[in-house]
């Protein structure tokens, strides 16, 4: 059983090592988006 974690443990080493390669070091979030107020009003008329 000690052998499958230590097989597990390593492939979740690799496997952030090649997400890392693929996307770079820490994936960046999107910025949020700021809402912009409308004035309604001048659009109706």
């Amino acid at each position: 059983m000690d052998y499958i974690e230590k097989v597990l443990e390593r492939l979740k080493e690799m496997a952030g090592k090649l997400i890392e390669a693929l996307l770079g070091p820490e994936g960046e979030r999107e910025p949020e988006l700021i809402p912009i107020p409308v004035n309604e009003r001048s659009r109706r008329r």
